[in-house]
């Protein structure tokens, strides 16, 4: 959308009468242009021919890319797997022991995928013209996780502080570089997804999350450049922690109940959720959809900076009858706020 105001956009979402939507989805467009998961993955071009699928068909409020958190650990020599119809996945560990976060280097942003998931960003951001379009990255504490064993880096923080903030660092400042190359592609936000934090309590959270994860926010989010925090991890654990970030927006998983993140959320911040990705769009019937939508609208109607979302990226293979039902309930609730 170009120089979209961002600010202004939230504002409008927020002072809006009817309720937004903004499912994390891409599966379903690579299906549209039958393509295989492991094309989009690993083709900017496919991968964005997905995106601009889906906006052409449902009315989602914003795009957004898949959500792959593998490319950054890639980047940084982690082994990835590729399934031909599942999101990619990191074999092994990468890091040993403490010594070798020492020895780790910041990768440059031509390792690996990274130059694909640019240009599927610039090809999304120039050509949908109609909407935000919204990048995706991992958070910083996540994306150690990946690196160094995701139970392993939980006994690191207690064992070896000074290691953990190393390692912390040295993503960061990855992360901080990607979102800086992501902004420069055109696109109006970035998703970042820092799932692993939700398993650490509210001041651990602060502490090996948070506190990186905003100051990525003071250097890359602005006016036209969005950072959406989502973590699917948090029952509610770390709502606080999360909001601490100062991120313009906040994204839910189905492990909390929505109503009671939404009261810990500032007003004139989007608060987005959280329907089940897998035993509601993909596995329910449109009936049970629906209901669930509807209800889920019912309960947080009070809160005009809520934004209707999947919990987390919905998976291949959801039948599309489910993503009618999702968008005929939207509908339906905003009608009736209307009259």
């Amino acid at each position: 959308m170009g120089k979209l105001n961002m600010k202004e956009w939230i504002s409008q979402a927020v002072q809006s009468k009817e309720t937004l939507a903004i499912p994390i989805m891409t599966h379903p467009g690579i299906e549209f242009i039958r393509k295989t998961v492991h094309d989009a993955v690993t083709n900017g071009q496919v991968h964005y021919e997905a995106i601009k699928a889906l906006c052409d068909k449902y009315p989602a409020a914003a795009a957004t890319v898949i959500m792959d958190l593998t490319v950054e650990a890639e980047a940084f020599g982690a082994e990835i797997i590729f399934p031909e119809n599942e999101v990619p996945s990191v074999s092994g560990r990468l890091l040993a022991d403490e010594d070798a976060i020492e020895r780790l280097e910041i990768p440059a942003l031509n390792k690996g995928r990274i130059p694909e998931y640019l240009k599927a960003n610039m090809l999304a951001a120039k050509n949908i013209t109609d909407r935000p379009v919204f990048a995706g990255c991992i958070g910083p504490y996540s994306l150690a996780g990946r690196l160094y064993d995701m139970s392993e880096i939980m006994m690191l923080i207690y064992i070896n502080p000074e290691a953990a903030n190393t390692l912390l660092r040295k993503c960061s400042d990855f992360i901080t570089r990607y979102c800086m190359a992501l902004k420069a592609t055109g696109v109006n936000g970035v998703v970042m997804a820092e799932p692993a934090a939700g398993l650490l309590s509210n001041e651990d959270c602060l502490q090996y999350s948070s506190l990186f994860v905003k100051e990525i926010v003071e250097k890359v989010q602005d006016d036209n450049f969005t950072v959406v925090l989502h973590n699917c991890g948090n029952t509610g654990n770390c709502t606080q922690a999360m909001v601490y970030t100062g991120a313009a927006a906040y994204h839910f998983g189905n492990k909390v109940k929505m109503e009671e993140a939404l009261k810990e959320v500032p007003s004139d911040a989007l608060a987005m959720g959280n329907l089940d990705p897998v035993s509601l769009f993909k596995m329910a019937g449109p009936e049970e959809m629906k209901q669930a939508t509807l209800q889920l609208l019912e309960t947080t109607r009070e809160y005009p900076n809520f934004v209707l979302s999947s919990g987390c990226d919905i998976p291949p293979h959801t039948p599309l009858a489910n993503i009618d039902a999702f968008y005929s309930a939207l509908e339906e609730f905003n009608k009736s706020r209307i009259q």
